[in-house]
């Protein structure tokens, strides 16, 4: 069985996608069957992951309503080794479709369970915003990973989400639970990131990945050339961070 992970956070600019793109690569890199699934209309994962998204054949919009099969909407990220359902522009009118759709929120988890069988893992690089396309992803869900940045306002949005996942939890999605917190764009030099990082670990414990993520240019290079970091340059510090959390990940999957 698929372990289906939606990458959430409402703060934007947090490094939701560049995570969703690094741990799919990382974990195919460790032998795992993925699917990662761009619920964002920029379609940043999409691009990230080698795929042009500016004239697809099919994409998640197309799924959401009705119109293709997943089979017939993903396609694959060569350079990555994992598949995709890839995202564009289109997607932001997925939105209003969806209003008068029957079980809308519901739509990609029923999507997903008729290939279960294909992978190890399916990533959800969700969209900053609590919108029909975040309900479907965490609907769809099993876990939650946040990845954040340690400073004062991420905090304060961390609140907000987590009362989302609750919601979500309790009138929709009962096997939703918060899988971990990434901490990403890590700067050990400053003193406020080392606060907001032991703060964390004290209020959250064992949800606080042990991975960290550091702050690299090559991580954030890497998409202009349509390549995940982990692949453009291994040996970067952010590509082998992305490599120990998805053998983080890997564990982690054994005790849920």
């Amino acid at each position: 069985m698929a372990r289906i992970f939606a990458v959430a956070n409402q703060k934007g600019g947090v490094g939701k996608t560049t995570t969703t793109v690094n741990l799919s690569a990382a974990l195919a890199a460790h032998g795992q069957r993925v699917l990662l699934v761009d619920l964002d209309p920029q379609g940043n994962a999409t691009m990230g992951s080698g795929v042009e998204k500016r004239n697809l054949p099919a994409s998640v919009y197309h799924l959401l309503v009705g119109l293709k099969t997943l089979p017939e909407a993903r396609a694959r990220s060569e350079s990555g080794g994992y598949d995709v359902l890839p995202s564009n522009r289109d997607l932001a009118g997925a939105e209003v479709e969806l209003v008068d759709l029957d079980d809308r929120e519901n739509r990609l988890k029923r999507a997903l369970a008729t290939v279960d069988a294909d992978y190890d893992f399916v990533l959800i690089d969700c969209p900053p915003s609590l919108s029909m396309l975040t309900l479907n992803g965490l609907c769809s869900a099993h876990g939650v990973i946040i990845p954040m940045q340690c400073e004062y306002f991420a905090l304060e949005g961390l609140s907000d989400l987590v009362n989302t996942i609750k919601k979500v939890h309790a009138n929709l999605n009962r096997e939703l639970k918060i899988i971990g917190l990434l901490r990403v764009m890590f700067d050990p030099r400053s003193t406020l990131s080392q606060q907001v990082s032991a703060q964390l670990e004290s209020h959250f414990g064992d949800k606080v990945f042990k991975a960290v993520i550091p702050r690299n240019v090559r991580l954030a290079e890497a998409p202009s050339h349509g390549l995940p970091g982990v692949v453009f340059d291994k040996a970067a510090k952010g590509s082998q961070a992305y490599l120990a959390f998805a053998a983080e990940m890997i564990e982690r999957i054994q005790t849920l």
